[in-house]
């Protein structure tokens, strides 16, 4: 039987040997209490700050303790969003953030809205995914403590214009949050030079270990810890240090990072991109991109609107020939919801919204992968069509 073509590596990617072994050495090595005294201690805690060092260095930190370990991106999107709040809520309540953020950031931000008074400005985005600068400086005002704005998104792809972002949040009184999780190892990221206070990350995007990541906290930047307990993680997050985690996690940046490899894995998926678009026109089946190919977006995400078909029932299909895609976030996949993204960039009413999947890249991808997603597709959309014509008439 082939083996499982995998195409969401948006939702999560397969651990590869190199981190699963360092995770494993790292249980059998360092396996003790890494804030603790002792001799057992002071190892795991001498190879933990290695690999904050690492963390730090990937985003051009100005100190290893501006990195606080959590349990990945929604601890770190919580963490900011509810901490923000309760910190500063006597020098303003106004949040900024955009329509497609990820629910790790937009349902904080509602409960913010719904319970404590808190006033959240939703910015628009347009068709490819983007928002207008403009607006954001005219939702700036005195009372915005907090902008939280993702640096890609994880439906369609979207590359958003963080530089530029920080540059006009820099001289306001508001702190600037980026969720990370889809650009970490993706897209360049320099919190030094982006101007950006506060940066979520999750180790499962990018072939480590799930249930760990980090938030990035500019140095000055205060609030309470989010959860109670011990004095871990500089007193900012409690909780005995996953020391195996972290060296995993350590060693899948240095994967993605170390000599050039970012911009290797970009050039691969671009190719597989594009290929992927000249087999669907050589096919002649009907088709959009969601956003679009070039401008301002990520490497290793498409969306695409498959004219006419399903997206339930198209991915139903796929994954009968061995093929897995995404009809949106891996977060609400159990949702009959719609896009919220797709609603955000087309609107209610738009087709989009129930005919497009998400296919995303990963390390582990293949050309023949993007073939056998081409020939799989080449048989189903005509056979799903003439079964919808049978159904009308």
């Amino acid at each position: 039987m082939e083996e499982r073509v995998y195409l969401d590596n948006a939702g999560t990617t397969p651990m590869l040997p190199e981190t699963m072994q360092a995770m494993t050495d790292a249980m059998h090595d360092y396996w003790g209490n890494a804030s603790a005294t002792n001799y057992f201690g002071r190892q795991a805690r001498g190879v933990l700050e290695k690999a904050r060092h690492v963390m730090a260095k990937s985003i051009n930190a100005k100190l290893d303790s501006e990195i606080n370990i959590t349990s990945g991106g929604t601890e770190s999107d919580n963490t900011v969003i509810y901490q923000t709040a309760r910190a500063r809520q006597s020098e303003g309540n106004h949040i900024i953030t955009t329509k497609f953020e990820h629910e790790a950031v937009l349902r904080p931000l509602e409960d913010l809205e719904k319970h404590q008074g808190f006033k959240v400005t939703y910015l628009d985005v347009d068709q490819n995914g983007q928002i207008d600068l403009q607006q954001l400086k005219d939702a700036l005002d005195d009372e915005t403590i907090l902008v939280s704005i993702m640096t890609v998104n994880n439906e369609v792809g979207s590359h958003l214009p963080i530089h530029e972002i920080g540059e006009i949040i820099k001289d306001s009184n508001a702190w600037f949050h980026t969720d990370a999780v889809q650009g970490y190892g993706a897209v360049p990221i320099d919190v030094q030079a982006d101007h950006i206070d506060l940066l979520s990350v999750s180790a499962h995007k990018i072939n480590g270990p799930k249930m760990i990541g980090f938030l990035y906290r500019r140095d000055g930047i205060n609030f309470p810890p989010l959860m109670r307990g011990g004095d871990q993680e500089m007193k900012h997050r409690p909780g005995t240090e996953n020391v195996p985690a972290a060296l995993s996690f350590a060693k899948a940046i240095e994967m993605h990072f170390a000599n050039g490899q970012r911009e290797k894995n970009a050039a691969h998926y671009v190719a597989l991109k594009k290929q992927l678009i000249q087999g669907l026109d050589e096919s002649n089946i009907d088709y959009e991109i969601n956003g679009n190919l070039t401008d301002n977006m990520a490497p290793q995400t498409i969306n695409i609107w498959f004219k006419g078909i399903r997206n339930d029932a198209l991915l139903v299909n796929l994954d009968l020939n061995g093929i897995v895609g995404a009809a949106g976030s891996a977060c609400t996949a159990g949702s009959l919801e719609p896009s919220h993204v797709l609603v955000a960039m087309y609107g209610k009413t738009s087709p989009r919204i129930y005919e497009s999947l998400r296919f995303s890249l990963g390390m582990t991808n293949t050309s023949e992968d993007i073939q056998r997603l081409l020939k799989a597709l080449r048989t189903i959309i005509p056979q799903m069509k003439v079964e919808a014509t049978k159904k009308v008439d």
